[in-house]
């Protein structure tokens, strides 16, 4: 499927008006669906779709290893795309219960002490670990605009980029949602054989959601070009996540275990 469409312009620049044609990035809805139950639809880039697929369901706790996922087929509907997942019996009754938890409730869903509990789980605490020095962020953040393809094509997407301990960029997805590019990352690296010491760079400020997913794969990094929420740091210090906010050329701001950051590259 196409990563950009393109559109008719008027471009008005010091009192003048141009007109040609723009790249926009593409935003379709996409259905994942466990075993034919369709679960959450989300607004996404459709690129890289099967990343996300097995990227969303172990970050968001569906599935505990890539082996429950037993097939994924991509669909494509008049209104968008649906990714049909086959997943095993455990994690899929897990799922079906969790969902008949949430049936019933009015407004948001998410009201009283119950729903509180399942928005905010108990943090799961990393074991891998790793050690960089201050250069291999600085690297990466130097390296990441010219790594965005797409970025460069539209101007309106976020990427997350799989980074190893000297800051060289392995892996990077883009998407027009942060979350998703996260997802795709995370799904991509279950099949790279790379993916050992490093850390996680994204485009984005960095949330409570955004550390929980890093976490929920054993990834111990997390660096963030804007800012981080106050519960993102909370749940990275109980997770053990090294959280790195305002990662720009020239400066860095560390929040929690620095341990893991040396001087030097």
């Amino acid at each position: 499927m196409e990563e950009t469409h393109t559109v008719s312009r008027v471009t008005w620049e010091r009192s003048e008006l141009h007109q040609d044609t723009d790249a926009v990035v593409c935003e379709v809805p996409v259905a994942l669906v466990y075993n034919g139950v369709s679960h959450v639809v989300t607004m996404a880039t459709p690129s890289h779709l099967l990343d996300l697929a097995l990227g969303f369901s172990l970050s968001e706790g569906i599935l505990d290893s890539p082996a429950q996922m037993l097939d994924c087929e991509l669909q494509q509907r008049e209104q968008g795309v649906e990714l049909q997942m086959r997943v095993s019996a455990g994690p899929f009754a897990a799922l079906r219960q969790r969902r008949r938890n949430l049936t019933g409730r009015t407004g948001c869903g998410l009201c009283g002490l119950e729903s509180l509990e399942q928005a905010i789980p108990a943090p799961v605490r990393v074991t891998r670990d790793c050690r960089i020095g201050h250069g291999a962020l600085q690297h990466a953040i130097s390296s990441l605009g010219g790594a965005q393809s797409l970025k460069r094509r539209t101007g309106g997407v976020h990427g997350a980029a799989w980074c190893d301990g000297a800051g060289e960029i392995g892996l990077l997805r883009e998407d027009v949602g942060r979350h998703n590019a996260l997802d795709k990352l995370l799904g991509a690296l279950q099949g790279f054989e790379h993916a050992g010491d490093g850390f996680v760079l994204v485009t984005s400020r960095a949330s409570y959601e955004m550390v929980a997913k890093v976490a929920s794969c054993n990834i111990p990094l997390l660096a963030a070009v804007s800012a981080p929420t106050s519960l993102a740091v909370q749940h990275a210090q109980l997770c053990g996540v090294t959280l790195a906010g305002f990662v720009q050329v020239g400066r860095q701001v560390i929040y929690t275990h620095p341990h893991r950051i040396r001087e030097g590259s």
